[in-house]
């Protein structure tokens, strides 16, 4: 009989952690690609007189011509740029009601995340003016992930919803406010090295008018506050 109760506990047990690992990554679409899909298509797919362009880029854009198959998930949608960043359209808006959104925002430099010492202060102010293009202010969350919560290994600013009951929840744990979204990592960095957390993700959002909340977690603010993926439309 004790051996019965040890096996079907080890079985739950083995149950919930093959649960938690799928919720881990059913969070991310991109957790079947190689983690330098991002890295690749600021490198290889952003720049169209690059020679042998359709040769070179794995995901090219749509305008491109080039001889694939033409499926959101084959192809970017690049929705702007500049000398240091592009905003593209994310993988997790395929299949989606067209009032649904999910950017990403991601620097042309090769910088791995929130733990690279390169981390750029002007991202922020980029991401907020795509972001504000495609999502109500009021609705808008920028937010990147903490090294141990992602599957890309390039820095990516998430462009998302925040969820109806967000801002409730998150109202005690706003570690910062600031009129200057430039100093975002700074705020984020020094609520982290005080309460000794080493790996941290970043959620910021328009607290009221021209203020902006910064919200840190060491599990991913994209899962836990914002609309990150939508219930895809029967195809």
């Amino acid at each position: 009989m004790t051996k019965f109760f040890l096996a079907k506990s080890r079985s739950r047990i083995s149950s919930f952690l093959i649960l938690l690992v799928f919720q881990v990554l059913g969070s991310h679409v991109y957790a079947d690609a190689p983690s330098d899909t991002l890295l690749h298509i600021v490198q290889r797919c952003i720049d169209l007189d690059k020679p042998n362009y359709c040769g070179q880029c794995r995901l090219p854009q749509l305008t491109a011509g080039c001889p694939v198959a033409p499926t959101c998930k084959g192809t970017i949608d690049l929705w702007a740029g500049d000398e240091e960043y592009v905003a593209i359209r994310d993988i997790k808006m395929c299949g989606c009601p067209e009032d649904f959104v999910h950017g990403l925002v991601l620097p042309k430099a090769t910088i791995t995340g929130v733990e690279d010492p390169k981390r750029p202060d002007s991202i922020w102010l980029f991401s907020w003016q795509v972001g504000i293009s495609k999502i109500p202010a009021p609705d808008l969350a920028l937010v990147v992930n903490p090294r141990l919560r992602r599957t890309q290994n390039q820095l990516h600013v998430h462009l998302v919803k925040l969820k109806p009951e967000s801002r409730s929840l998150v109202s005690g744990g706003i570690v910062g406010e600031t009129g200057d979204l430039s100093s975002v990592w700074r705020i984020a960095q020094k609520a982290a090295d005080q309460v000794n957390m080493s790996d941290f993700g970043i959620m910021v959002f328009e607290k009221s008018r021209g203020n902006f909340g910064v919200v840190i977690s060491s599990n991913s603010p994209e899962s836990l506050y914002t609309q990150a993926v939508c219930r895809p439309e029967a195809r």
